[in-house]
């Protein structure tokens, strides 16, 4: 199952009621900047980014998620050990 999802969006049309779903799922939600603010605004509870990695954005916000504790989470392969292994000693999940 779904237990976290990364919001950061330009249009936001639509992304409350998204975010609304996934939330009522127990889908924890991480957000940026004004994506999150407007999560936080429609009474929505998320993580920035920032909290989760511990990095601040930076370059005008240009960089968020660039982080192994993101990335790790979108390209290490389920069920290989190794890659479990390495994401759990990092604290990816």
């Amino acid at each position: 199952p779904i237990t976290r999802a990364l919001i950061s969006v330009s249009d936001k049309a639509g992304i409350v009621e998204l975010c609304t779903y996934l939330a009522s799922k127990n889908v924890e939600l991480l957000s940026t900047g004004g994506t999150a603010k407007k999560l936080r605004d429609a009474g929505l509870t998320c993580i920035d980014v920032s909290d989760y990695t511990g990095s601040p954005e930076c370059l005008d916000g240009r960089v968020k998620t660039l982080h192994p504790k993101v990335h790790g989470g979108l390209l290490g392969v389920r069920g290989n050990a190794q890659h479990e292994k390495d994401m759990a000693d990092n604290g990816i999940g």
